[in-house]
């Protein structure tokens, strides 16, 4: 229990990828180094069941609470807020042409897997580039697609090209049912994610009070 951080440290970069500093700012690069730092502080003391003394088993799971909300508020906003709002694919054109500059659209493609034949499904990250006709700025993405009879399909991507390990060997392209895009993921406008900082901090602080407390009485 006393190492099992050491164990996990790794993997809180998968869960805050903030962490990387990836489009980071300074300010911000700072602001989530301390918080990683006092996060990581909280999980050890709950690991070890002492903070300030040693700790009750409810301070244990508020702890661990509290250390992962630092972590990762994200995962409370997603439970009140979806992080995307679904697009009807049949307006990939309208929605391509409102995507700024080096931009990027999320999809969903379905179709029959190619060893299987049975139905299956994946999500693509998709860059946009510089503003063009929105046919023409999907192609340059290396996606081709046409919208027929209320179906926007994929074409098979060629080798070489961006998307063709990730779905061209994926789908059967020439079998009964096609490769469709099955929904546009637009990102929702929602509510910082660190405003969950703050019930988390507060119920640090009863802790806090709640051991010093108990370390006078001492």
């Amino acid at each position: 229990m006393y190492d099992i951080r050491t164990a996990l440290l790794p993997f809180l970069f998968v869960f805050n990828t903030e962490l990387l500093l990836i489009n980071v700012g300074p300010i911000k690069a700072v602001f989530v180094f301390v918080i990683a730092v006092i996060a990581m502080m909280l999980f050890a003391a709950a690991t070890q069941g002492f903070f300030l003394v040693r700790n009750k088993i409810w301070e244990t799971v508020a702890l661990l609470l509290v250390a992962f909300t630092l972590f990762r508020p994200g995962f409370w906003l997603d439970q009140i807020v979806s992080p995307f709002i679904p697009v009807n694919p049949s307006k990939v054109y309208e929605f391509v042409n409102d995507v700024p500059e080096n931009g990027m659209m999320t999809v969903v493609v379905t179709g029959p897997d190619y060893d299987t034949g049975e139905q299956t499904t994946t999500t693509l990250m998709v860059p946009l580039g510089r503003p063009l006709e929105a046919a023409e700025r999907l192609r340059s993405a290396g996606l081709s697609v046409t919208v027929e009879d209320g179906l926007t399909k994929i074409e098979e991507p060629m080798q070489g090209t961006p998307f063709f390990q990730s779905i061209g060997s994926l789908f059967d392209y020439y079998g009964d049912a096609p490769v469709i895009m099955s929904t546009i993921q637009k990102k929702a406008d929602r509510m910082p994610k660190e405003l969950f900082y703050i019930p988390a901090l507060i119920l640090l602080g009863f802790i806090v009070i709640s051991q010093r407390r108990r370390k006078t009485e001492a």
